[in-house]
């Protein structure tokens, strides 16, 4: 075969549509004609699926807002500790202000991976001396925003990962 001078037909994200093999390296293709030939670049296929996965068993964040976050369409009005497969528990903090290592030091019995902590409405980091228990134990401490780390603790939860969300709901 030889390489054809024409432009490859595109797909509807991004890149050339693909025979069932690429050329040399990658196979035949489709050009702008619908005529076969070599694309000159190596080509790498993925396939991903994506499905929406309802396991009720699993605590998932349903829906969070100014002052509330649900949990399996439960609402929660104060600060909460949401894992998995663990009840909701209320989190004694009230502002990002009267954080204490006390309210991290909290995690380590359940042993997650990762706490993804929602700082609030806005990005705002802990002092590392509230989250150095957490470290001891090699536990890794993500930080972000209220809504942000709703998402975050979702996505992680969905590939069944040990995660735990500390979402703090100031009054």
């Amino acid at each position: 075969m030889r390489r054809s001078a024409r432009r490859p037909v595109h797909g509807p994200v991004h890149g050339p549509v693909h025979g069932p093999v690429c050329g040399p390296v990658c196979g035949p293709i489709l050009t702008a004609r619908r005529t076969p030939g070599l694309h000159p670049f190596p080509c790498r296929i993925t396939v991903l699926k994506l499905h929406q996965d309802s396991n009720s068993a699993l605590n998932t964040i349903t829906s969070y807002g100014d002052g509330f976050v649900a949990v399996n369409l439960e609402r929660h009005e104060g600060s909460v500790i949401v894992m998995p497969e663990m009840p909701v528990t209320a989190w004694p903090v009230s502002s990002f202000e009267d954080l204490a290592p006390e309210h991290f030091e909290a995690l380590v019995a359940a042993a997650p991976e990762v706490v993804i902590f929602g700082s609030g409405s806005r990005l705002r980091f802990p002092h590392p001396r509230l989250t150095a228990q957490l470290a001891r134990h090699r536990i890794g401490v993500e930080t972000m925003d209220f809504g942000a780390a709703c998402r975050t603790y979702n996505i992680l939860m969905s590939e069944g990962r040990r995660v735990a969300a500390a979402l703090l709901i100031e009054a």
